[in-house]
C-alpha cells in the first residue's frame, strides 16, 4: 500500500510539475475525444435519417378491379408470412377514393372529374415495407410468382428501385465513411498522446537515470507516468463532455430542419452517462498505452 501511494503521489506531482506540458497533453486529448464523440452522434444522426428514409419507401402491389377480397386477404396473409416484410397496410378501392378526396380537395377540377365518371377508378393496393433496404428484391421477387398474375395489375418495384438502390448505397458509404475516420482518429490521437507523453518522460531523463541508479525497479518508475497519463486521460474526458454538450445544443436544431425525426440534443442527454462512460475508457487507453510505450526505451536503456 505504501508503494502505491507513493506512486500515485508522484503521478500527481508530475502532472503538476510539468503544468504546460500537461496542459498542451489534455488539449490534444480533448481535441481526439471531441472528434470521437462526433463520430458517435455522426453515426446517431445517420442512423436516424436512414430510418426516416427506410420509412418513406416502400413497394405498393395494385390489384385489378375485379379481384376478390378473399384473394387480396390470401396474398397479404402470404405476404406476412415472408421474413423480409416488416409491415404490410391493405388499403380497399373505396379507403383510396377517401383518401384521394382529401388529399386534392382543394382541387375542384379532380373532384369533379371524380363525380362525373360515377364510378370508383381507383384500385386497391397493399403496401409493403420491408425490415431493410436491401430485401425489397426479394418480395418484388416473389410477387412474380404466376400464381398472383389473375389479380395483380401492377407493381411498383420498378419504379421505386432506383431510390431503393440510392439509399442502399448510400448506407454502404456511411458505413465504409465511419469505418475509415475511426480508424484514423484512432491512429492520430494515439501517436500524439505518445509524443507528448515521451516528451514529458524525456524532459525527466536525468531523473528516472537517478532512480535507476538507486535501485528503483521498473515498476515504481514506470507507475507514476502511468497514472499521469490516466490523469490525462480522465481530465480530456470530462473537458470533451462540458464542451460537446453546448456544441450538440447548437446544431441540433439545424439538424432537425433537415431532418425532423433526428433529435441528437435528447440523444446527447439521455445517454450522457454511457457517452462520458466511453470517453473516460477511451481516454484512459489512450493516456496508458502511449504512457507504456514511451516509457519502455528508458527501461530498457
Amino acid at each position: 500500500m505504501t508503494g502505491i501511494v507513493r506512486v500515485l503521489r508522484y503521478g500527481v506531482q508530475y502532472f503538476w510539475r510539468h503544468a504546460w506540458l500537461s496542459v498542451a497533453t489534455i488539449v490534444v486529448m480533448v481535441l481526439a475525444l471531441v472528434m470521437f464523440l462526433g463520430l458517435i452522434m455522426f453515426g446517431v444522426i445517420t442512423d436516424q435519417a436512414v430510418a426516416s428514409l427506410q420509412e418513406k419507401i416502400d413497394i405498393a402491389v395494385y390489384f385489378k378491379t375485379n379481384t376478390a377480397e378473399e384473394d387480396i386477404f390470401q396474398i397479404e396473409q402470404s405476404l406476412s408470412a415472408l421474413p423480409e416484410v416488416k409491415e404490410l397496410e391493405y388499403i380497399s378501392r373505396d379507403e383510396a377514393l377517401e383518401r384521394f378526396r382529401e388529399r386534392h380537395a382543394d382541387d375542384a377540377t379532380l373532384t369533379q372529374a371524380i363525380d362525373e365518371l360515377q364510378e370508383n377508378p381507383l384500385l386497391a393496393s397493399i403496401n409493403i415495407q420491408a425490415n431493410s433496404p436491401t430485401e425489397y428484391p426479394v418480395i418484388a421477387a416473389y410477387l412474380e410468382n404466376p400464381e398472383f398474375n389473375p389479380f395483380i395489375e401492377r407493381v411498383t418495384f420498378a419504379q421505386n428501385q432506383l431510390a431503393i438502390e440510392r439509399l442502399n448505397k448510400i448506407i454502404d458509404t456511411m458505413n465504409s465513411a465511419g469505418f475509415v475516420i475511426t480508424l484514423f482518429i484512432a491512429l492520430a490521437a494515439s501517436l500524439v498522446a505518445f509524443n507528448t507523453i515521451r516528451l514529458a518522460i524525456y524532459s525527466n531523463r536525468n531523473e528516472i537515470e537517478i532512480m535507476r541508479l538507486v535501485g528503483g525497479s521498473n515498476s515504481f518508475i514506470k507507475g507514476p507516468y502511468l497514472v499521469s497519463g490516466m490523469l490525462y486521460g480522465f481530465f480530456g474526458a470530462v473537458l470533451a463532455t462540458l464542451l460537446a454538450a453546448p456544441a450538440v445544443g447548437f446544431v441540433s436544431p439545424y439538424f432537425r430542419i433537415f431532418i425532423p425525426e433526428t433529435n441528437i440534443e435528447g440523444y446527447f442527454y439521455s445517454n450522457l452517462f454511457n457517452l462520458f462512460s466511453v470517453l473516460l475508457i477511451i481516454g484512459l487507453v489512450l493516456g496508458l498505452t502511449s504512457s507504456w510505450i514511451a516509457i519502455r526505451r528508458y527501461l530498457k536503456a
